[in-house]
């Protein structure tokens, strides 16, 4: 048995480049299946919970002539943050990781995103911002995730119309797509699945940013829930790292995004023109209201809506897609 390099996207701007993965322990479990169903779909999901990393392992980044050595953290997690001293061109490049096991070569092959030259970007939550989970009511929320395999869920109607319009917004040639990042209380053990769902559906190929990654039984029935800080540490990393793009952030009011927007907003007050928030629920959330006020305050123009039909009638209005 050989143990498992699992490589997530990656993002480059024009000073650095940051790639990320995870090395999980030598395991006879086949890796999760998004075909099975109900109980067998149940067993895959728990099994996704029960990995178990490895900390302290060697693994080496492959880029241009060199290989840049690290080690694993504590969790099995890994990060290249590493200086370009060379041109890279733009859109979604391959890059390779490779680690040794009993004097054989284990390489997977990632990718990462240099976005095109342009002003836009795109940061969208994902549980009740498209993919319909349910996340007010934990029960039913645990019972999707265990037995509707990624075939089976559900996404929001027009929602992908708009993620589509929106990444190619100002864009003449169809290979040249806005920044798009998904970032999501959901943890890394959701990876794959997350990937596969927006492949299906065809929503724009976006950087995941997720939660550290769960290793026990106990933590799969919190998953998504807590302390959603590392959502605004994530959003406040990109950010920074793209400084000179135009950001529209969308999310829902299931949990906390309009008021983690509010704050991101207050910290970046020329970076954000738009914010989008789903009612999850029958009313609109009061609170909800007043954080989108406050942000209209600040110039950003922002859309409370039930119907993703909407969120597109407004950014027509606001020249964001034509």
């Amino acid at each position: 048995m050989k143990p498992v390099l699992k490589l997530y996207r990656g993002y480059a701007n024009e000073q650095e480049l940051i790639v990320m993965g995870h090395v999980f322990k030598p395991t006879t479990k086949e890796d999760y299946d998004f075909q099975k169903r109900k109980f067998q779909n149940a067993r895959s999901v728990i099994r996704m919970f029960r990995i178990k990393t490895q900390k302290n392992a060697d693994v080496y980044l492959e880029l241009h002539d060199s290989k840049i050595h690290t080690k694993t953290l504590d969790d099995g997690y890994f990060k290249f943050c590493i200086p370009l001293t060379k041109e890279f061109g733009y859109g979604w490049m391959d890059y390779f990781v490779t680690m040794n096991y009993g004097g054989e070569e284990i390489r997977m092959k990632g990718s990462f995103i240099r976005p095109y030259e342009g002003n836009l970007g795109f940061i969208s939550d994902i549980d009740d911002t498209f993919l319909i989970s349910h996340t007010r009511n934990m029960f039913k929320k645990l019972y999707i995730l265990l037995f509707r395999n990624v075939n089976d869920r559900k996404i929001f109607d027009n929602v992908v119309a708009h993620y589509q319009a929106l990444s190619s917004s100002g864009r003449n040639n169809k290979e040249e797509q806005n920044a798009f990042f998904y970032v999501s209380s959901s943890e890394w053990n959701l990876y794959r699945f997350i990937v596969q769902f927006t492949e299906l559906h065809q929503l724009p190929r976006a950087v995941l940013l997720l939660k550290d990654i769960k290793t026990s039984l106990m933590d799969f029935f919190i998953t998504g829930r807590g302390d959603h800080n590392h959502k605004f540490e994530k959003i406040k990393h990109i950010l920074e790292f793209y400084p000179n793009l135009r950001y529209t952030l969308l999310g829902d009011d299931s949990q906390d995004d309009p008021y983690l927007y509010e704050q991101i907003c207050k910290i970046f007050p020329v970076n954000v023109q738009a914010v989008y928030i789903r009612q999850t629920g029958s009313h609109k959330k009061q609170k909800a209201v007043d954080a989108l006020k406050n942000l209209e305050s600040l110039n950003v123009a922002v859309c409370y809506f039930s119907e993703s039909s909407e969120a597109i009638e407004h950014s027509k209005r606001i020249g964001l897609i034509s």
